[in-house]
């Protein structure tokens, strides 16, 4: 089945299908009392994630239909609109800090129509999480510079330019909020590189680098980081520290999430509580229908479901790392690599820090976690690597054989390109022996 000229495309579209539904179904479990004491309605949350899942799935048929030539072209003023809304962002909270502008009770700050919430900024009734922009844009920007480059980026200087100056951009208006989404971007960075064949001794270096700019974030953060207060013990820091420790050592109101989370898998168990049944979720689980869903997965599906759905992000890494090795063009395999690597990276370190295994970031988990930009943007991603599993050659050519209807290729997604035909064995070629 695998050798299958589109087994790549199907793979793809089941797995990120599966995770997509199962998202949605576990926002609903997981919001639907609270709305309902609220605002009357058991289907508010759900109705603004299907809002934003029929969004991602807009941009997922946008970004399929995509040549890569014109993704190579976009993904510079993507990442430069993202870094500028960043600007904005870290801008009006900075103004808040010093005083210039009024910080309301919710630690929003307002500038005519827009306004600056922690991660999110309001551009009047709009609101969208602009590093979520950031990561689509560094993969399509980094893999567009690193293609161009190609035998010259063994060169320290062509490695470095221009791509160490926006990194340590990024560190500054990314990561001083945002250490989790930092962490994903670095990791997309080093999936990048890896596949472009960087020598280890560069990644060595790297690695220093990359280690010394997260040290710097987590001294510099502090619990008010964002909101304007100072002076605060540094939250990043306490994370580590607690995450290190044992949480009977340390006070309630430090490890309230992680006793929460464990409380939520030992009370599932292997099979769970039942889908909707589970009662952490009820104002004890803190985040239930974002950073920490998979939790609510753990009490309410058991061990069984946290595998179902962590099986179903390794057949999604399988997939995307089979779309890089097969696809021929550099830039789509670098893309591939570096999408890949991020939603990857992004689960991993989600997971990992619901079940105590890593420190807890504040990532969404792809798919699953509720939201709008992060949604739409992973959504977007997948997109481009359908595009790519479209464009692999055995599957290019069984397309171009057997080609779909014209209505098909019209409402759904166009031909690939052709890939050059096949050297022939013999003089010249390359042949069995």
């Amino acid at each position: 089945m695998l050798a299958r000229p589109l087994s790549s495309y199907y793979l793809l579209i089941a797995g990120s299908g599966l995770l997509l539904l199962i998202g949605l179904t576990m926002v609903f479990s997981a919001t639907s009392v609270k709305a309902y004491a609220e605002d009357g309605s058991a289907f508010t949350a759900v109705r603004n994630q299907l809002v934003f899942a029929v969004l991602g799935l807009v941009g997922f048929w946008v970004c399929q239909r995509l040549p890569a030539t014109t993704l190579r072209f976009f993904g510079v003023y993507i990442l430069g609109g993202a870094v500028v809304l960043l600007g904005i962002l870290d801008l009006l909270q900075a103004m808040g800090a010093v005083g210039i502008l009024h910080i309301a009770q919710d630690g929003s700050v307002s500038l005519g129509p827009l306004r600056a919430n922690l991660l999110w900024l309001y551009i009047g009734p709009v609101g969208l999480q602009p590093s979520e922009f950031v990561k689509i844009g560094v993969v399509l920007w980094g893999a567009d510079i690193i293609a161009r480059k190609g035998a010259d980026l063994g060169y320290w200087r062509e490695l470095s330019m221009p791509m160490f100056p926006i990194i340590g951009l990024l560190f500054v208006l990314v990561g001083y909020n945002d250490l989790g989404t930092m962490l994903v971007v670095l990791a997309l960075i080093v999936g990048l590189l890896w596949a472009a064949g960087v020598r280890t001794r560069v990644f060595a270096a790297l690695g220093v680098l990359g280690l010394s700019g997260i040290g710097l974030l987590i001294a510099a953060a502090s619990r008010g980081a964002g909101s304007g207060t100072q002076g605060e013990p540094n939250y990043r820091l306490l994370r580590i520290t607690t995450w290190l420790s044992e949480p009977k050592d340390c006070a309630a109101d430090l490890c309230y999430q992680i006793l929460q989370a464990r409380s939520a898998i030992y009370e599932g168990g292997w099979f769970g509580v039942g889908l909707g049944k589970g009662a952490l979720k009820w104002n004890w689980l803190p985040a239930a229908d974002n950073d920490f869903i998979y939790a609510v997965v753990a009490e309410e599906l058991g061990v069984v479901g946290c595998m179902v759905i962590a099986v179903l992000f390794a057949v999604l890494a399988y997939t995307g790392f089979r779309i890089a090795r097969r696809v021929d063009d550099p830039f789509r395999r670098l893309a591939a690599t570096g999408i890949t690597t991020w939603l990857v990276a992004q689960a991993v370190i989600n997971m990992g820090g619901v079940i105590g295994l890593l420190p807890l970031t504040g990532v969404p988990l792809p798919l699953i976690s509720a939201g709008g930009s992060a949604l739409v943007v992973t959504m977007a991603g997948v997109g481009i690597l359908a595009s790519f599993a479209r464009a692999e050659p055995d599957a290019a050519r069984a397309l171009h054989a057997r080609p779909p209807a014209r209505w098909v290729r019209l409402v759904w997604a166009p031909l690939p390109p052709l890939p050059p035909p096949r050297r022939p064995a013999g003089k010249g070629g390359v042949g069995r022996r």
